[in-house]
């Protein structure tokens, strides 16, 4: 009846830079720390976290000599968070 949440996306940060990658495609790291509110420390760590799954690919770069840090959505990281989704509804349609 309950399907298993995917722990690696069963966090709240860690959602919230996956949805916004879902809509966005691909982003910097401070425009995903300013939309999440997240510090740079702890975004860090759950940006790895992320990679390390293979959730997301994280491309690092030099842009008018500063740095830069893109994030994108993999194909992986897609169909994980689509089958989240759909194992979360299992827990919200348990009355029905």
């Amino acid at each position: 009846m309950f399907k298993e949440l995917d722990p690696i996306l069963h966090t709240p940060l860690r959602l919230a830079i996956v949805s916004l990658l879902i809509s966005v495609k691909e982003a910097e790291f401070t425009f995903i720390k300013e939309k999440t509110n997240a510090t740079a420390g702890n975004l860090s760590v759950q940006v790895s976290k992320l990679k390390e799954a293979g959730y997301i690919d994280v491309v690092k770069q030099f842009r008018d000599n500063y740095p830069q840090t893109i994030c994108k959505i993999t194909p992986e990281g897609l169909r994980a968070f689509e089958i989240y989704v759909k194992n979360l509804q299992s827990y919200l349609n348990t009355g029905n």
